[in-house]
């Protein structure tokens, strides 16, 4: 994250492979409290967290499908509780 100096402030997030960047600029008399809240919903908004958490670490192939599975039991299981 890049908090920049001068007149026009502005927080930047910085890019990461398969994440898209995202800025938001200082409005005028906006504290920067604010700026900050607006930046951490851009953020939450654009679900950049969770992708950053997944690319954290290599996930190969299959411990993805064996993961994809487990949800699956999981899901199918709470649909028959329900039923």
């Amino acid at each position: 994250m890049d908090v920049s100096a001068g007149p026009h402030r502005r927080i930047e997030h910085t890019r990461w492979k398969g994440v898209s960047p995202i800025s938001v600029e200082l409005r005028p008399g906006e504290s920067q409290e604010s700026l900050l809240r607006r930046f951490r919903k851009a953020v939450a908004e654009a679900r950049i967290l969770p992708t950053v958490r997944q690319k954290r670490w290599f996930t190969s192939k299959s411990e993805i499908r064996r993961i994809k599975r487990q949800k699956a039991i999981r899901k199918s299981r709470r649909s028959r509780r329900s039923s």
